[in-house]
């Protein structure tokens, strides 16, 4: 009996895994070929339809989380269902599994609704301030910096912490019903978002490339599974993050503007010259 309950056990195991794997292959299909390797994800546009225009928002947004975060989110949806198939039936384990994962993904919605107003503010900031286009790109630089400096901090380890290790983290969960298993969804998706939440907004504004997708991707499994590198592989990510916004920030400052003869010579020059001034503004 022991032993016809430990294949179902692992047929189960086998199935949770698999199925988490071929849903996140399959919204990663679903970003990258439609688009050609493009990922519409940038600031909204200005349209009559906000409630239209909010879902597809949302539901690129579910899809991006179900790709990038879906392969990284299975060893502990695994582990979940280890420990409570220990006390619980194979069958209550398995839909309790899927309970917790549905919490899960819940909580990255919301975060995803969040997303989507924080871009309607900017947009309607940026609309109503006129900022030239430097200006827009520096502030796209200090995203970077705020996500770099974000990947140093205590609250950053905090929830990195919850996330890395599986076991202590439903340890310390109560195992009961099928409503624990939505409670605990929802905690260890607070924590997920509050480890990965900058990596993701940081993407938004201008859309994404399969690049940058598979460099987060990897930057998320990479804290996760490496236990022993995992703080100093989050405080590497965090420094890149930092130095490239600084870069992008600095690099609008010195940015070579074209003039009409055809050379070029940098902004603060151009400020200094006779009606320097006045010819930037025509």
């Amino acid at each position: 009996m022991d032993a016809a309950r430990g294949g179902s056990l692992r047929l189960q195991h086998n199935a949770i895994l698999a199925l988490l794997l071929a849903i996140a292959a399959a919204a990663w299909t679903t970003l990258v070929l439609p688009q050609s390797g493009h990922v519409s994800m940038g600031m909204p546009m200005a349209s009559p339809h906000v409630g239209r225009e909010a879902s597809l928002f949302l539901a690129n947004w579910v899809v991006m989380m179900v790709a990038m975060m879906f392969p990284a989110t299975a060893s502990m949806a695994l582990t979940f269902h280890r420990l409570r198939a220990v006390t619980r039936p194979l069958e209550n384990a398995f839909v309790s599994t899927w309970v917790f994962v549905s919490a899960y993904l819940l909580v990255w919605t919301i975060a995803g609704l969040a997303a989507y107003a924080a871009l309607l503010t900017a947009r309607y900031a940026f609309s109503r301030l006129a900022l030239s286009t430097t200006v827009t790109n520096q502030l796209g630089g200090a995203s970077l910096v705020v996500a770099g400096v974000y990947q140093l901090t205590p609250l950053k380890e905090l929830c990195l912490s919850k996330c890395r290790e599986p076991i202590r983290f439903l340890a310390n969960s109560w195992h009961g019903d099928t409503a624990s298993a939505f409670r605990i969804g929802l905690v260890y998706g607070v924590y997920c978002v509050g480890c990965c939440w900058l990596l993701f907004v940081i993407l938004c504004p201008h859309g994404m490339n399969v690049i940058s997708m598979i460099a987060v991707t990897l930057v998320i499994l990479a804290e996760r599974r490496t236990l022993s590198l995992s703080q100093p592989i989050s405080h590497v990510a965090g420094l890149a993050l930092l130095l490239s916004g600084v870069f992008i920030i600095v690099m609008q400052q010195l940015l070579p503007m074209p003039q009409p003869n055809g050379m070029i010579m940098p902004v603060e020059m151009l400020m200094e010259m006779p009606g320097g001034g006045a010819a930037l503004t025509r």
